[in-house]
């Protein structure tokens, strides 16, 4: 859904489980800092609303957004953790560079949750213009770091039913 129709403000607190005893992985690209640094306090922000321990949130950096692939990929098979959250912001440029990094990204994270056994919640911003990433960090259009902590709750909770 576009995020004009929607805000991630806009959710029902109580559908979201309770993330008390989940553990959360959460890669941050260093590209584009003002706008992944906001996602991130953003997510980390919304998995202690819902009751995620401060110590059980870990948070990673890599060096861009492609490398968040990667990135989830050691994480998935070296910690022990509940869900992870991938991310990274690609603003358009005058080259064909933003294509092929927001196609490889996409798949490769599409890729994990297929092979996986934990959810990789995909969390890459991707505009024309840096007005339109600010307006998806915190502006207008509310925080997509948030959105991506509740999808992570909401998968992390989903996944569990199946290990009992």
């Amino acid at each position: 859904m576009a995020t004009e129709l929607q805000k991630s403000s806009d959710y029902n607190v109580n559908e979201v489980p309770s993330a008390k005893n989940m553990r959360f992985a959460i890669l941050v690209s260093e590209w584009n800092p003002m706008i992944t640094d906001a996602l991130k306090d953003g997510a980390i922000a919304t998995l202690l609303k819902h009751g995620a321990q401060e110590q059980n949130i870990i948070t990673k950096k890599v060096p861009g957004s492609f490398e968040l692939v990667y990135g989830a990929s050691r994480m998935m098979h070296n910690e022990s953790i509940d869900a992870i959250i991938a991310l990274g912001c690609v603003i358009k440029g005058d080259t064909p560079h933003f294509d092929y990094v927001c196609q490889g990204v996409t798949q490769g994270i599409a890729h994990l949750n297929t092979i996986g056994s934990i959810p990789v919640i995909y969390g890459l911003v991707t505009t024309n213009n840096l007005q339109q990433a600010i307006d998806r960090a915190g502006g207008c259009l509310g925080n997509k770091g948030e959105e991506c902590a509740i999808v992570a709750i909401k998968m992390a909770d989903y996944s569990c039913s199946f290990k009992k």
